[in-house]
């Protein structure tokens, strides 16, 4: 990666920029990645932080690179698509920090459809293909891909181009696409449905970065409809991870930054224009619902007022949606 002629005029800084998670496991392997990222990288400062439920949050990893003298920061999202997360938070924090810090913050863009992404996506299938034997073939093999699903249909549309790109990839008998959340159809629904069409085998693979509480939800999932099912043989491929091909990705997009190919692909952003079913979301404010829930639990000790405006998903009632949920 070249930092070209800005070397002599600034220093430049890395800022990976992630969710959070609950689950230690999950941000253990986000540090990982950063850890990864450093050695790639051994040019430049490389620090990481998390919108919500851990530490340390972004603003401290912004801190630690202002520390060391940095004076422009590539900041990009450790996120595989660009929903509310990616469009909304995560700048506002960037902005927020950057106008009250004089430091100039540059946002890249979410790892998104790419070969390098959709290589990694069919090592880590190839993965569960090899873990089982070869007396099912991939005619009769059914692939499942979960996305982690979202209130913008872009993002959710972006899981369904994975997996035609690794349906017809394989060439998998057939191909469904199922989301942890928020939309639809969930993990149980979808394979209640895939049972039905007949394959041998079904592989469902997460396309996930890391593991995390949607992980087991699935992996969960997947156990329930295969005890229903025994006939046919249910395989777990692995996540993500920290794949080469995904820090490969991560690298690129801090190229694009330097080279001014920073932009996401703004065509079918239901904030931008309007897309069918989300008209009332154009030109929504760009703000984090986040701060309450930086770096750990809720805190109530503060004054002010909770009155964010969340706009509803529209299909929240959808029959194979989040409804199916069973309450904890």
């Amino acid at each position: 990666m070249s930092s070209k002629n800005t070397e002599s005029r600034e220093k430049l800084g890395v800022m990976l920029c992630g969710h959070g998670s609950r689950d230690i496991e999950a941000v253990t392997q986000f540090a990982k990645l950063s850890e990864a990222l450093k050695q790639r990288l051994p040019q430049y400062p490389v620090e990481y932080g998390y919108l919500e439920f851990a530490k340390p949050i972004i603003r401290t990893g912004l801190d630690a690179l202002k520390e060391q003298g940095v004076t422009r920061v590539l900041a990009v999202p450790g996120m595989l698509f660009a929903a509310g997360h990616a469009k909304n938070d995560i700048p506002s924090v960037l902005n927020t920090y950057a106008a009250a810090n004089d430091l100039q913050i540059d946002y890249g863009k979410e790892l998104g459809i790419d070969p390098k992404m959709l290589k990694a996506a069919a090592d880590r299938i190839q993965e569960a293909i090899d873990s089982v034997d070869d007396s099912v073939s991939l005619h009769e093999t059914l692939l499942v891909v979960v996305g982690r699903g979202a209130s913008d249909p872009d993002a959710n549309s972006n899981a369904s181009k994975v997996t035609r790109m690794l349906w017809e990839g394989f060439g998998f008998g057939w191909a469904e696409t199922a989301y942890s959340g928020v939309t639809f159809p969930l993990v149980e629904p979808a394979l209640e449905h895939a049972v039905k069409l007949g394959f041998k085998r079904i592989i469902v693979f997460p396309y996930f970065l890391f593991t995390g509480i949607l992980i087991k939800r699935i992996y969960d999932g997947v156990d329930a409809v295969a005890s229903k099912n025994p006939d046919i043989e249910f395989v777990k491929a692995p996540f993500l991870n920290d794949h080469p091909k995904v820090i490969d990705t991560f690298v690129e997009r801090l190229e694009q930054i330097l080279d001014g190919d920073n932009h996401m692909n703004c065509g079918l952003c239901k904030y931008r224009t309007q897309v069918l079913g989300f008209e009332a979301q154009v030109g929504e404010a760009q703000e984090s619902h986040h701060h309450h829930v930086e770096g750990g639990a809720h805190d109530h000790s503060h004054d002010h007022s909770h009155d964010h405006h969340h706009t509803p998903y529209p299909h929240a009632d959808h029959p194979l949606g989040p409804v199916t949920m069973k309450k904890d």
